[in-house]
């Protein structure tokens, strides 16, 4: 630890914020996204100073570095000067670059300038992963992985500090044929955290190509993640493109677009996942587009542009499938009310509800309307209902029928405004919400922690409100935090800070917390080393993980992060850190989609005393209006003939205004609690005209998933073959017999 010391006052702490962050605010407070320069003032150049949360520069005297191949010398990445580079022969295996330290340290982070003289993408670094080991032969890791962005800028990899002496680079050839580096430098700590397996465990870092300030999950579970028209700045717009990255979940891997053909910028938009199951994003910088996500086809599509010119607004998917939009000043003449409209999915085309009126739901904020309307917490609700929760304490019923209406429903307790708060629905069965944080004005106020219970009952009346925690709190006050409800109706809450003020990472929270509703308490998880503040963002994956990840996206500054992490929860692992054994789902009927009020059978090896549906969904500026989970009263049937497998049955909701159509998790659990992987099922509302009238209907056959594939051969046919056991089924018995199938 001494010797860590020194070095840290030999070679300093982390960077200063940049001139270029002033310039991002300005045009944050002043113009809404399109500020007044042309060109930033600030040009950027390269600085080998960024750096990990309390990180420092480990000193590279006496490292000793090995390359995999050499067109040019391997020592020219640690010599000090940018004018020379490492540059790797071409190969086909993978390239990398190892570092010996020549001394163990809390290593955190590798940052890596490309050869300054590259006049293409060719040489580049994107693909990657980060190994450590403390013997040069048993390597751990990856402890970051993912690709960087294809400029030609400096890129940093930063994770969870871990004791090592040595550190590798690798880069596969199938992205690179050959790769360079002007210059690398190794990030280090003073601690390493330490890891409690009973609060969760965070992995390894996610590195993305774009800095994420909106997230949603498509059809198939993956989940998109952009940030504006720059993969780092939203200001200064030319508009017509949009910066995205996408992750799945299930191979680990990180892909890049550009999505140009729709000419929308879709920073700070309205996100919604309407009744087809299709990514409906609106408004932002550029302010009257919509832009609609096809997973079918991995295509982007315009729809019709709303009728109001809007950013920063929030939207919610109605019990028929259509959308509710609301508020969004920050796009747009701010002395215009930004009041509702309502998206068709069937035709793509927006209707003006201009008794939907946006000023009941201001809120006091001292900067006015351009921030009272923004980010509302919006949950659709039965007959086409909208309950606005907040972030004004002041809460209203909206309706769509004719030009639309506005009721008041009553206030939060506590007195107090909480923008940038957060609002979750993590029982729709019981109309149970959860709000909590948030901050009276939305630049430059101190956070709160106040919690409540919102549980709502017929349309259009006053909810109960009372108090979430003990003494209505959180653990801490938070502002600018993002939450995700899990699928045993926990929420789970993680960043913010203690004062909110854009692009700044001061009083941040690294100790994320869990709300259980059967105990009504707030408990402490796993602490982690990255700044998630302004700008971040959280998604529940099928695989009932979290990830979460971003923040800034102010240009040139040091409080962006092109990264994201996945949070594995206490209910996925046993006491020592190992992963659970997880209930399947062997198969599934209906196995693709069900009616509201409809009911699905489903087989498992084991028994399942409970599930859930969790809405997939979306999340920008810490509203997420698509999540909601619908607990499950499930039955079982019968224990196949096949041993081992047992067939269970759960009845759905009839009221569509507590199942939205859409698509869903499905996740079942074990008797130990643990949830399984989701299978993703679309919820459908066949009395809904908004769904089935107009060029853009959604229709389909009801299908059957078994061993043959899909069925549609009839309804009793498929239940037939629904019932009967799998291959996989098949192919274990013969397997514990001792026998070999015959084909």
């Amino acid at each position: 630890m001494k010797v860590q010391l020194i070095k840290l006052l030999l070679a300093g702490a982390a960077s200063a914020a940049h001139p270029y962050l002033d310039e991002a605010m300005r045009g944050e407070r002043k113009y809404g996204g399109v500020a007044v320069y042309d060109e930033p003032e600030w040009e950027p150049s390269f600085d080998d100073s960024s750096a990990p949360y309390r990180g420092f520069r480990i000193s590279r005297e006496n490292w000793e570095v090995t390359c995999t191949s050499e067109y040019s010398q391997c020592k020219f990445a640690i010599d000090g000067t940018s004018t020379t580079s490492w540059r790797s022969q071409s190969a086909t295996g993978a390239h990398n670059i190892s570092i010996d330290l020549q001394d163990q340290y809390a290593v955190s982070a590798v940052v890596v300038l490309p050869p300054v003289n590259l006049q293409s993408e060719k040489g580049l670094i994107t693909e990657h992963a980060i190994y450590v080991s403390n013997d040069n032969e048993s390597w751990t890791g990856p402890v970051a992985y993912g690709m960087w962005p294809n400029t030609n800028r400096q890129r940093l990899a930063a994770f969870e500090p871990i004791s090592a002496r040595y550190v590798r680079l690798v880069a596969p050839t199938s992205s690179h044929a050959w790769v360079g580096i002007s210059e690398i430098n190794v990030f280090a700590n003073l601690y390493t955290i330490p890891q409690d397996p009973s609060r969760g465990v965070w992995g390894p870092t996610i590195d993305l190509p774009v800095v994420p300030a909106a997230a949603a999950q498509e059809a198939g579970g993956q989940i998109m993640l952009w940030s504006s028209w720059g993969d780092d700045q939203f200001h200064s717009s030319p508009g017509g493109k949009t910066a995205m990255a996408r992750w799945d979940y299930r191979t680990h891997t990180v892909t890049k677009r550009v999505v140009t053909n729709t000419e929308h910028d879709m920073f700070c938009p309205g996100i919604s996942i309407d009744g087809t199951g299709m990514m409906v994003v609106s408004g932002g910088n550029s302010a009257a587009k919509t832009s609609v996500y096809n997973a079918a086809k991995d295509t982007w599509e315009s729809a019709s542009d709303m009728n109001v010119d809007r950013g920063y607004q929030s939207s919610t998917t109605l019990s028929d499938g259509r959308v509710f939009v609301i508020g969004g000043s920050w796009s747009g003449l701010s002395n215009v009310l930004k009041y509702g409209e309502v998206y068709s999915p069937a035709t793509r085309n927006w209707t003006k509800l201009p008794e939907a009126r946006v000023e009941p739901m201001y809120t006091g904020d001292m900067e006015g309307p351009w921030r009272a309307d923004n980010h509302g917490w919006l949950f659709g609700w039965k007959n086409n209902t909208v309950f606005q929760a907040g972030p004004s304490v002041k809460m209203n019923w909206y309706g769509v029928d004719g030009d639309g209406s506005v009721k008041d429903a009553g206030e939060r307790t506590g007195g107090e405004d909480s923008m940038s708060g957060n609002a979750v629905m993590f029982d729709a069965v019981a109309g149970k919400i959860l709000t909590f944080g948030g901050s009276p004005d939305y630049d430059k106020a101190w956070a709160n922690k106040y919690a409540h219970i919102i549980t709502l009952d017929g349309p259009n009346n006053i909810p109960n409100v009372e108090p979430a925690g003990e003494d209505g709190e959180m653990t801490t006050e938070r502002v600018f935090h993002t939450s995700v409800v899990l699928p045993d109706g926990t929420v789970f809450i993680t960043g913010g800070q203690d004062f909110g003020i854009a692009f700044n990472e001061e009083g941040v929270r690294f100790t994320p917390e869990l709300y259980n509703p059967r105990t009504n308490k707030f408990t402490k998880l796993q602490k982690n080393n990255f700044i998630r503040v302004y700008h971040s963002v959280s998604i529940l994956a099928p695989d009932a993980t979290v990830l979460t990840g971003g923040g800034g996206l102010c240009g040139n500054c040091s409080a962006n992060h092109y990264d994201a992490q996945v949070f594995t929860p206490p209910y996925l692992l046993t006491k020592t850190g190992e992963l659970r054994e997880r209930p399947e789902i062997v198969l599934l009927y209906p196995s693709n989609r069900v009616e509201v009020g409809g009911q699905i059978e489903f087989q498992s090896r084991s028994r399942i005393p409970e599930a859930s549906l969790v809405r997939i969904s979306s999340n920008s500026h810490t509203v997420n209006t698509d999540q909601r989970r619908v607990p499950l009263d499930v039955k079982f049937v019968r224990t196949n003939p096949w041993k081992g497998v047992k067939v269970h049955r759960a009845i759905l909701p009839t009221d569509p205004g507590i199942l939205i159509p859409g698509k869903w998790m499905l996740f079942l659990f074990n008797e130990a609690g643990t949830p399984s992987v989701a299978k993703i099922i679309s919820i459908t509302n066949s009395q809904s005209s908004a769904l089935s009238d107009g060029p853009y209907a959604q229709g389909g056959t009801l299908k059957v998933s078994n061993d043959q594939g899909e069925c549609d051969q009839g309804f009793f046919h498929c239940l037939w073959q629904s019932w009967m056991p799998t291959k996989l089924i098949i192919q274990d018995e013969v397997s514990r017999l001792g026998l070999e199938l015959v084909k």
